[in-house]
């Protein structure tokens, strides 16, 4: 994997093999990536990557300016890998070693963008209750606020509520909701 843009353009990043983990093509990165240069002042942001895994994503928001960003995964070794990273490059990132669904049940803080990308065998409901927390918690920021959710092509979630789009990449899917 490679962070797209921003700082660290360019640079290669090698997970170790033994992560349970499938990254976000750089394909799709640079797309997803092209979308919210548009919408937002990454500066600004405040950002929650769910189901972080290598912190690819994470690492893309770092490189780009923001400085608030929240990365959970319940894998050790995916926290012990975005720490390292983090610590290598100075990224502003802070990693929590925890199940998902339990962290946004706990969480009291609101963001800017979240960024899920749970693992792929997850279906329709379970993606679905991820979008039903982070809106009944008023998770997201009112105004912009955007929850993106990375699956399978052979998931559809236009009928959820606070569907705006859906863009494929390949076999990814970028989902995205939104209050507005």
């Amino acid at each position: 994997m490679r962070i797209i843009s921003g700082t660290y353009k360019g640079r290669r990043l090698t997970a170790p093999k033994n992560l349970p983990v499938r990254p976000t093509t750089d394909f799709a990165k640079e797309a997803l990536f092209n979308i919210l240069r548009v919408r937002y002042y990454f500066e600004e942001l405040t950002v929650l990557d769910l189901f972080s895994g290598t912190g690819n994503i994470s690492f893309e928001f770092a490189s780009r300016g923001v400085q608030n960003i929240t990365s959970v995964d319940q894998h050790h070794g995916c926290i012990q890998y975005i720490n390292k990273v983090s610590e290598e490059f100075e990224f502003p990132i802070k990693t929590i070693k925890f199940d998902v669904s339990k962290y946004l049940e706990k969480c009291s803080g609101t963001f800017d963008v979240i960024f899920a990308d749970p693992p792929y065998d997850f279906d329709v409901s379970q993606l679905e209750g991820i979008v039903k927390t982070v809106f009944e918690k008023n998770l997201l920021e009112a105004e912009e606020g955007l929850l993106i959710i990375e699956h399978s092509k052979q998931n559809n979630l236009s009928a959820v509520e606070n569907f705006k789009e859906a863009r494929k990449y390949g076999g990814n899917v970028f989902s995205f909701f939104s209050s507005k």
